[in-house]
């Protein structure tokens, strides 16, 4: 597949397709959307927010979380704040999310069939695997968990403001989550 990609863009970039998505690294909408990586969203979410190329900040996880201080997703956002003027958050997860009912006790068998030993579980010994690989349960909940865990960051300047969503996987409608 990763070959077959290559040739595609070969021909994109010979062709010069991709003169229409031309921008700058600032989001023209000073908007950053925190959101699941699901593939249903990665067409449907921009097109049902009105977005286009260079609009906003997408920043994808699993599940569109915030697990801790000092995570990926959050060092996204500042970054999106302080280096591209990032104003807004749109915190987006979805319906039928596969993160609302993963669990861990789910992932150790599964890696175990992959050939992932003991010991290279046990190396990870610094991280709670059965809290970092463990799902959430209620969406709404998890949208003001995330919220929560963005706004009062001490590092978020009161000034940003914060929002949570719920998009239907299948029809883009948005809800919010107050």
């Amino acid at each position: 597949m990763i070959d077959d990609i290559l040739e595609y863009n070969r021909s994109f970039v010979a062709a010069k397709a991709y003169e229409p998505y031309i921008t700058d690294k600032y989001p023209a909408k000073k908007l950053a959307v925190l959101t699941c990586m699901d593939c249903r969203l990665t067409e449907l979410l921009p097109k049902a927010l009105g977005l286009r190329n260079g609009d906003a900040k997408i920043i994808k996880n699993a599940g569109g979380l915030i697990l801790s201080r000092s995570d990926s997703a959050m060092r996204s956002l500042l970054v999106a704040i302080y280096e591209l003027g990032v104003e807004e958050v749109m915190v987006v997860h979805h319906s039928s999310c596969g993160a609302c009912h993963m669990r861990f006790e789910e992932f150790l068998p599964l890696m175990k069939a992959r050939g992932i030993s003991d010991e290279a579980i046990a190396s990870m010994g610094d991280v709670d695997l059965g809290e970092w690989l463990e799902g959430f349960h209620d969406t709404e909940a998890s949208v003001r968990r995330t919220v929560a865990a963005i706004t009062s960051h001490p590092l978020i300047p009161a000034d940003v403001t914060v929002r949570g969503f719920i998009i239907d996987s299948t029809t883009g409608k948005l809800t919010e989550i107050s």
